[in-house]
Protein backbone atom coordinates (compact mmCIF):
# COMPACT_ATOMS: atom_id res chain seq x y z
CA UNK A 1 0.00 0.00 0.00
CA UNK A 2 3.07 2.56 0.49
CA UNK A 3 3.96 2.02 -3.11
CA UNK A 4 0.19 2.67 -4.64
CA UNK A 5 -0.02 5.56 -2.10
CA UNK A 6 3.03 7.01 -3.96
CA UNK A 7 1.72 6.36 -7.48
CA UNK A 8 -0.76 8.38 -9.14
CA UNK A 9 -2.72 6.44 -11.31
CA UNK A 10 -3.89 7.94 -15.25
CA UNK A 11 -1.59 10.29 -14.86
CA UNK A 12 -1.89 14.41 -14.64
CA UNK A 13 -3.18 17.08 -15.92
CA UNK A 14 -0.52 18.91 -17.97
CA UNK A 15 -1.15 22.31 -16.89
CA UNK A 16 -2.04 22.03 -13.18
CA UNK A 17 -0.04 18.95 -11.88
CA UNK A 18 -2.93 17.43 -10.43
CA UNK A 19 -5.84 14.90 -11.99
CA UNK A 20 -8.24 15.57 -14.29
CA UNK A 21 -11.30 16.88 -13.36
CA UNK A 22 -13.71 14.11 -13.87
CA UNK A 23 -11.59 11.83 -11.58
CA UNK A 24 -11.19 14.25 -8.71
CA UNK A 25 -13.79 12.58 -6.85
CA UNK A 26 -12.81 8.80 -8.03
CA UNK A 27 -8.93 10.21 -7.19
CA UNK A 28 -10.28 11.15 -3.64
CA UNK A 29 -11.53 7.97 -2.64
CA UNK A 30 -7.95 6.44 -3.56
CA UNK A 31 -6.19 8.82 -1.52
CA UNK A 32 -8.28 8.37 1.46
CA UNK A 33 -8.68 4.72 0.97
CA UNK A 34 -4.89 4.19 0.47
CA UNK A 35 -4.28 5.27 3.50
CA UNK A 36 -6.33 3.88 5.53
CA UNK A 37 -5.63 1.08 3.92
CA UNK A 38 -1.64 1.71 4.94
CA UNK A 39 -2.87 2.63 8.47
CA UNK A 40 -5.06 -0.43 9.45
CA UNK A 41 -2.64 -2.94 7.24
CA UNK A 42 0.23 -1.55 9.89
CA UNK A 43 -2.00 -1.49 13.16
CA UNK A 44 -2.90 -5.34 11.84
CA UNK A 45 0.86 -6.72 11.78
CA UNK A 46 1.67 -4.64 15.06
CA UNK A 47 -1.10 -6.38 16.33
CA UNK A 48 -0.05 -9.97 15.73
CA UNK A 49 3.48 -9.33 16.37
CA UNK A 50 2.57 -8.35 19.69
CA UNK A 51 0.22 -11.34 20.05
CA UNK A 52 3.28 -13.73 18.83
CA UNK A 53 6.17 -11.63 21.15
CA UNK A 54 3.17 -11.90 24.12
CA UNK A 55 4.45 -13.43 27.85
CA UNK A 56 1.21 -15.33 27.52
CA UNK A 57 1.06 -15.42 31.68
CA UNK A 58 -2.61 -16.48 33.10
CA UNK A 59 -4.26 -13.55 33.21
CA UNK A 60 -2.84 -12.66 29.57
CA UNK A 61 -5.78 -14.84 27.77
CA UNK A 62 -8.62 -13.83 29.78
CA UNK A 63 -8.62 -10.44 28.53
CA UNK A 64 -5.39 -8.85 26.95
CA UNK A 65 -4.36 -11.70 24.05
CA UNK A 66 -8.10 -11.54 22.60
CA UNK A 67 -8.37 -8.05 22.27
CA UNK A 68 -5.33 -7.90 20.32
CA UNK A 69 -6.88 -10.24 18.59
CA UNK A 70 -10.10 -8.74 17.71
CA UNK A 71 -8.66 -5.51 16.80
CA UNK A 72 -6.05 -7.40 14.59
CA UNK A 73 -8.84 -9.29 12.45
CA UNK A 74 -10.94 -6.01 12.67
CA UNK A 75 -7.69 -3.88 11.03
CA UNK A 76 -7.29 -6.94 8.65
CA UNK A 77 -10.57 -6.62 7.39
CA UNK A 78 -10.65 -2.60 6.50
CA UNK A 79 -6.97 -2.81 5.16
CA UNK A 80 -8.15 -5.86 2.80
CA UNK A 81 -11.67 -3.72 1.87
CA UNK A 82 -10.01 -0.56 1.27
CA UNK A 83 -7.15 -2.34 -0.80
CA UNK A 84 -9.87 -3.63 -3.10
CA UNK A 85 -11.19 -0.24 -2.93
CA UNK A 86 -8.34 1.36 -3.96
CA UNK A 87 -7.66 -0.98 -6.33
CA UNK A 88 -10.88 -0.06 -8.32
CA UNK A 89 -10.52 3.26 -8.10
CA UNK A 90 -6.63 2.98 -9.80
CA UNK A 91 -8.77 0.57 -12.42
CA UNK A 92 -11.45 3.01 -12.85
CA UNK A 93 -9.34 6.42 -13.33
CA UNK A 94 -7.06 4.74 -15.95
CA UNK A 95 -9.89 2.72 -17.59
CA UNK A 96 -12.00 5.78 -18.73
CA UNK A 97 -14.85 4.82 -20.90
CA UNK A 98 -14.15 1.12 -20.69
CA UNK A 99 -17.12 0.50 -18.09
CA UNK A 100 -17.24 -3.63 -18.85
CA UNK A 101 -13.74 -4.12 -17.77
CA UNK A 102 -14.15 -1.72 -14.87
CA UNK A 103 -17.45 -3.08 -13.87
CA UNK A 104 -15.88 -7.13 -14.41
CA UNK A 105 -12.46 -5.84 -12.51
CA UNK A 106 -14.20 -5.03 -9.47
CA UNK A 107 -16.55 -7.33 -9.49
CA UNK A 108 -13.44 -9.85 -9.20
CA UNK A 109 -11.90 -7.32 -6.19
CA UNK A 110 -14.85 -8.01 -4.58
CA UNK A 111 -14.21 -12.30 -4.19
CA UNK A 112 -11.39 -12.24 -2.04
CA UNK A 113 -12.92 -9.51 0.85
CA UNK A 114 -16.04 -11.75 0.65
CA UNK A 115 -14.22 -15.12 0.59
CA UNK A 116 -11.85 -13.76 4.05
CA UNK A 117 -14.64 -11.71 5.82
CA UNK A 118 -17.28 -15.48 5.25
CA UNK A 119 -14.36 -17.65 6.45
CA UNK A 120 -13.28 -15.45 9.26
CA UNK A 121 -15.89 -12.99 10.32
CA UNK A 122 -17.59 -15.81 12.86
CA UNK A 123 -14.53 -16.35 14.12
CA UNK A 124 -14.21 -12.46 14.83
CA UNK A 125 -18.03 -12.39 16.61
CA UNK A 126 -16.78 -15.46 18.60
CA UNK A 127 -14.05 -13.54 20.12
CA UNK A 128 -15.87 -10.69 20.79
CA UNK A 129 -18.66 -12.50 22.76
CA UNK A 130 -16.47 -14.74 24.33
CA UNK A 131 -14.05 -11.46 25.61
CA UNK A 132 -17.21 -9.21 25.95
CA UNK A 133 -20.07 -10.89 26.47
CA UNK A 134 -21.35 -12.67 29.55
CA UNK A 135 -18.58 -14.86 31.35
CA UNK A 136 -18.41 -18.47 31.85
CA UNK A 137 -19.63 -18.16 35.57
CA UNK A 138 -21.75 -14.72 35.61
CA UNK A 139 -24.26 -17.18 33.82
CA UNK A 140 -24.48 -19.10 36.82
CA UNK A 141 -24.71 -16.25 39.23
CA UNK A 142 -27.87 -14.92 37.22
CA UNK A 143 -29.15 -18.22 37.50
CA UNK A 144 -28.68 -18.57 41.43
CA UNK A 145 -30.12 -15.17 42.06
CA UNK A 146 -33.64 -15.93 40.35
Amino acid sequence: MFAAAITVPGGNDGDTGLPTFLTKRVFTTFIVSDAISLFSSTTSVIMFLGILTSRYSEDDFHKYLPTKMIIGLFTLFLSIATMMIVFSCAIYIMLKGKSSIVILSILLASVPVTSFIWMQFPFLVELVISTFGPGLFDGNKKKRDK
